[in-house]
């Protein structure tokens, strides 16, 4: 990044970055996000949806402004709710995948305002606080959804990887987490997708924005930004498409960015 340069807006993802595996958000990473907000929009880009990131939203002292959740499915204006954007798909030939090539795997989507569907009970702190609703497969999805979430708490990261490939997923991205945990989505949407039409709101673009991550569904946001910055703790491969390695989400790696600026 040239000399001179400064963010315009930021973008930043929730889980691993904001916020530890442990739930916990410090108060130096508040502090410089609240600074950081008080100055450029600050943009919350995550997996999770509306209803599980809005509250840290209100943690954060984010004003007026835009959320992408759902992995870049849905653009949504903060604190109103109201949906900018949306991409959905139908998932059923996934979901008759998944039962084929993992046939214990638990399976997830979201319903906006209510909170989730699931197959059967994810572990405990999975989905956040939102409500939970255990269906049959056949009424998993009886129309098109923003994602679909699969989950199998007795395999590993690694195998989740294989199943990806296994899953043969045709018109869908995915995106495997830390966990085993496979997130799919409408193809050709990730994160960069919403952050588009929300900086389109500012009229700034792609080269105005700084965004910090470290998952795998952050790479193509990191990769989008004008300035992209892994977390220490990411994967190689997250590390690898970002322009910089900051410190990991325990050692405030994003109060250590957001204070060369703001």
């Amino acid at each position: 990044m040239t000399d001179g340069w400064r963010p315009k807006a930021v973008a930043l993802d929730i889980d691993g970055t904001l916020i530890d595996h442990d739930e916990k958000l410090s108060p130096a990473v508040v502090d410089a996000v609240r600074r950081a907000a008080a100055q450029v929009p600050v943009i919350l880009a995550t997996g999770r949806s509306y209803a599980a990131t809005a509250p840290v939203a209100e943690i954060l002292g984010l004003l007026e402004g835009f959320i992408v959740s759902s992995n870049g499915a849905r653009t949504i204006r903060y604190p109103g709710g109201e949906v900018v954007d949306e991409r959905t798909f139908d998932p059923a030939t996934v979901i008759a995948s998944v039962r084929k090539h993992a046939p214990n795997a638990r399976m997830a989507v979201e319903e906006h305002e209510r909170g989730y569907r699931v197959t059967a009970p994810f572990p405990d702190g999975d989905l956040g606080d939102a409500g939970i609703r255990v269906v049959t497969d056949e009424e998993l999805a009886p129309e098109p959804v923003t994602r679909l979430i699969i989950r199998d708490p007795e395999k590993s990261e690694a195998d989740f990887v294989q199943l990806a490939e296994r899953l043969g997923l045709h018109g869908v991205s995915y995106f495997v987490g830390w966990t085993a945990w496979l997130d799919i989505a409408p193809e050709g949407v990730d994160k960069s997708t919403g952050l588009k039409v929300a900086l389109a709101q500012y009229e700034l673009e792609a080269g105005d924005l700084l965004a910090i991550g470290d998952g795998r569904n952050d790479i193509e946001m990191l990769v989008y930004a004008g300035l992209g910055i892994s977390m220490g703790s990411a994967p190689d491969e997250v590390k690898a498409a970002a322009d910089e390695v900051t410190k990991s989400v325990q050692d405030d790696g994003v109060a250590a960015v957001l204070n060369r600026w703001f």
